[in-house]
């Protein structure tokens, strides 16, 4: 018997099993993994369908990655707690608006407008403002938190390209850097090609 007949069998005598599929447009299938069939399932008129899952869980600690200087996050990092804890001057927002109305007296933003898309461009305009912004916050001794909404991909894309230009980090270590201080970090393939390459 051949490796391949034997992967075959192997799998002829694995238990049929159902997964519910949800496509980026919202829409729901049920797959059986034995079959490959697929069968579309109604929608739930009581409750909204997204093809993402939903952030129930607040993320509400910044990662610090220059001490007194600059932290990252998700939007849930923006409280005016954290404000004061952490004595930030400046806030970074990458692709979603700051989620504080009402800045305290003295706090700087700015929003850099920036899809989660691996082809977006973030070598020309996003890592340039964004470099500006925090530099200027570090020639005033200031404090900056850059936060994207899941503090996953977009923030820690600005981050490990500062250090690598800043703190004249390669490319692994700054991401290895950034990884130790905030585990859940994950750019896009598109963010990581750019930043292999960035110099």
């Amino acid at each position: 018997m051949s490796f391949l007949e034997a992967l075959q069998a192997k799998r002829n005598k694995m238990k049929s099993c159902e997964t519910i599929v949800t496509t980026a447009t919202g829409e729901r299938f049920k797959e059986n993994t034995t079959t490959q069939e697929k069968k579309k399932l109604e929608q739930e008129t009581n409750s909204n369908s997204y093809g993402f899952v939903i952030d129930t869980k607040p993320d509400f600690k910044p990662a610090c990655i220059l001490p007194n200087h600059l932290y990252f996050g998700s939007q849930d990092s923006v409280t005016l707690e954290n404000i004061l804890e952490y004595k930030l001057t400046h806030i970074l927002s990458i692709g979603i608006e700051c989620p504080l109305n009402d800045l305290p007296e003295g706090i700087s933003n700015l929003f850099i407008n920036c899809l989660d898309l691996p082809e977006t461009e973030l070598t020309s305009g996003v890592w340039d403002q964004a470099f500006e912004f925090i530099q200027n916050a570090m020639a005033k001794d200031g404090c900056v938190l850059v936060h994207c909404n899941a503090g996953v991909s977009r923030s820690a894309s600005v981050v490990i390209a500062y250090l690598m230009k800043y703190q004249h980090m390669d490319f692994d270590m700054a991401y290895r850097y950034v990884k130790s201080r905030r585990e859940c970090i994950q750019p896009n393939a598109g963010f990581l090609k750019q930043l292999r390459s960035f110099k």
